[in-house]
């Protein structure tokens, strides 16, 4: 080549392999873009060229996950990141890119024949696990009410119905009670015995409540398989203390809902008999709630921002329901 030593050579650097970021999105509330797809790769970069051209660097691969999101090491179980809001961090680096014999040029040695090979991005398996960030978990048995109740303060829709597990997937949603006063509440799908053992949707769903910092439990007042809401409380205490103690220890407000299908004398009557039967759990003040008509609901949310900016005060730890049969 004209004007080049020895006709050259003269090629240039490699570019960098891309890396793999992890952002967080707010928009999302859960990780169904990722189900059925297993590999993930940032882009190569670009070889160097003739004439000292440097090769481009490849793009990174930007991976955008609802905060909350868990990136786990799946051969270690080490956990990596903790995606908060506003976050974004690189978990895998993209490769050095190679260099080419242009780099390698002295004052004695204008055309060398030495190159040198890039070296590879790094590679993990990785798991992620969602913890949804919300100030309230709402939680209570199958056809509680919970999806009626959040689609009634925000403008989550969640699918709803006659029939267990109608909510298949976490939904979030913000309640405003006034331009200054608004909590993000998640609806955690129907949980049932055994949950914190896996049965149902056990655990899938159980983990998403663990950040939040109040609990909504939401009992059915006339369930209508004719069972006793107090002992449908219960199940729901056992399994999330069995799940976590750390759990079961958040502050509770417990809602009593549905009470707008019964005639004044039933609903005092009924929420007596439940007030008395879960005394002995250390539950005291009890909602009388329909999220369909509007009772009780403003006096829910109330107390539910009290609960909330009452965090400091010492919360009684729960005991485990396991012996009381």
């Amino acid at each position: 080549m004209k004007y080049v030593p020895k006709g050259g050579p003269d090629g240039g650097d490699g570019g960098d392999g891309g890396s793999v970021v992890f952002e967080a999105d707010e928009g999302l509330n859960t990780l169904l873009d990722f189900r059925g797809r297993t590999l993930f790769s940032a882009k190569d970069g670009e070889p160097g060229g003739q004439r000292h051209c440097h090769g481009k660097s490849g793009a990174d691969l930007v991976l955008r996950v609802p905060p909350g999101t868990l990136v786990i090491d799946d051969d270690t179980g080490d956990t990596l990141a903790d995606i908060a809001p506003g976050d974004r961090v690189t978990l895998l680096r993209g490769g050095r890119g190679g260099l080419g014999n242009d780099h390698f040029k002295t004052s004695i040695n204008q055309a060398p024949r030495r190159a040198e090979p890039g070296e590879p991005g790094e590679a993990k398996r990785l798991r992620l696990e969602l913890k949804l960030i919300a100030d309230v978990g709402l939680v209570g048995l199958p056809n509680a009410g919970k999806s009626t109740l959040l689609s009634a303060w925000t403008r989550a829709e969640a699918k709803v119905g006659a029939y267990p597990f109608t909510t298949l997937s976490p939904q979030l949603g913000i309640a405003e009670l006034d331009p200054a006063r608004r909590i993000v509440i998640s609806d955690i799908p129907g949980l049932i015995a055994g949950a914190s053992e896996g049965v149902g949707l056990g655990h899938e769903f159980l983990r998403h409540i663990e950040r939040t910092r109040v609990i909504l439990h939401l009992v059915d007042a006339i369930p209508s398989d004719g069972a006793d809401p107090a002992e449908n409380y219960r199940v729901i205490r056992h399994e999330l203390f069995a799940y976590s103690p750390e759990l079961a220890a958040k502050p509770e407000i417990v809602a009593l809902n549905k009470v707008d299908l019964l005639t004044d004398e039933d609903r005092e009557r009924i929420m007596t008999d439940f007030r008395h039967a879960i005394a002995p759990d250390g539950v005291t003040g009890i909602i009388a709630l329909s999220g369909a008509t509007g009772i009780g609901q403003r006096e829910t949310m109330e107390a539910l921002w009290t609960a909330l900016g009452d965090q400091a005060k010492p919360t009684p730890a729960w005991k485990s329901m396991r012996d009381e049969d």
